[in-house]
């Protein structure tokens, strides 16, 4: 048997208030909850623990699934924090000096043969949620490989995509939460605190979206967002038993003009702060970004601002 904190112990930083984390509100009661749980089944591991906290505490999704990814959320930011002693991570492959950045190996023998040409030469084009499928392994590894951000395993509600133009891979597209306060996108929607809080689950964030860089089609980008606007609700209300009523991005305005978000009718409601997606304490200093916004229904605006469950 491993080593395993003592709870009696006294935890470095622990705190005398209350903390939320992913939604989730803890208390003194909660964290020492936590240390016990953790040092009940410490052998078991980070997701059998994580497993454990959300059957003990009823938090699951609509779909009934467990919400194990915000669960691990809520464990690694106590753990930053030093409220919580964690048993070491299992996973494999890490990247060395690049904490979160999961790199999948072997590489998988792609060739990057330029494609080019018109947008029409590539149909018909397969768009493939491939979440749960042996390809998000392809998904991960091009993220990771190619794009600007690397690939990081997105917590919570998500789905990926890969495009294909017979086999070859064109795009990597994810989706995953929103972010919990925008000022540009709040005053659009027009919502309240309460509002924000009870509906925010209707969001998607386009976390990820990338064309391979070997891919040099005019056009491509914002034919692959509209298709996606057309799947979207759908899909997620499949995994999740919701759908999603509108959807959000954040461009980095050193990097990029947002122009395949302009073509594909996105809409510009502002820019960020310069702060991160759940960083609420200011903590972090993030490049400012222009954030972009697309309904998929007219009556978004209503259900959005919703006070009550029918």
């Amino acid at each position: 048997m491993g080593w395993r904190p003592d709870r009696r112990c006294g935890i470095p930083g622990s705190m005398a208030t209350e903390t939320t984390i992913r939604g989730r509100t803890l208390t003194a009661a909660d964290i020492e909850f936590i240390r016990e749980v953790v040092s009940k089944h410490w052998d078991e591991g980070r997701s059998f623990i994580s497993r454990e906290l959300c059957a003990q505490w009823g938090w699951v999704q609509p779909s009934g699934r467990p919400k194990e990814m915000a669960c691990r959320e809520v464990l690694r930011v106590l753990a930053e924090r030093g409220e919580v002693v964690l048993p070491p991570g299992r996973a494999i492959g890490r990247q060395k000096g690049g904490p979160g950045k999961n790199i999948v190996r072997p590489t998988l023998g792609l060739s990057p043969r330029t494609i080019e040409g018109p947008l029409r030469g590539l149909f018909p084009l397969d768009i493939r949620m491939v979440r749960g499928t042996p390809q998000e392994r392809l998904y991960r590894q091009l993220v990771e490989e190619h794009h600007y951000l690397g690939y990081r395993q997105i917590v919570g509600e998500h789905l990926k995509y890969v495009a294909f133009s017979g086999k070859r891979p064109l795009a990597c597209i994810g989706w995953g939460a929103a972010a919990w306060k925008v000022a540009g996108r709040d005053e659009y929607i027009g919502w309240t605190a309460e509002a924000r809080k009870r509906n925010l689950s209707l969001v998607g964030n386009n976390t990820r979206f990338l064309i391979l860089p070997w891919v040099r089609v005019p056009h491509l980008a914002s034919y692959l967002l509209g298709q996606q606007a057309r799947v979207i609700a759908g899909d997620w209300e499949k995994v999740y038993g919701h759908p999603v009523v509108l959807l959000e991005t954040f461009v980095d305005k050193e990097r990029f003009k947002g122009t395949c978000y302009r073509a594909a009718n996105w809409v510009c409601v502002g820019e960020t702060k310069g702060r991160g997606k759940y960083d609420r304490q200011h903590d972090h200093t993030e490049p400012v970004k222009d954030m972009y916004v697309y309904p998929l229904r007219r009556d978004f605006r209503r259900l959005l601002t919703e006070q009550e469950e029918k």
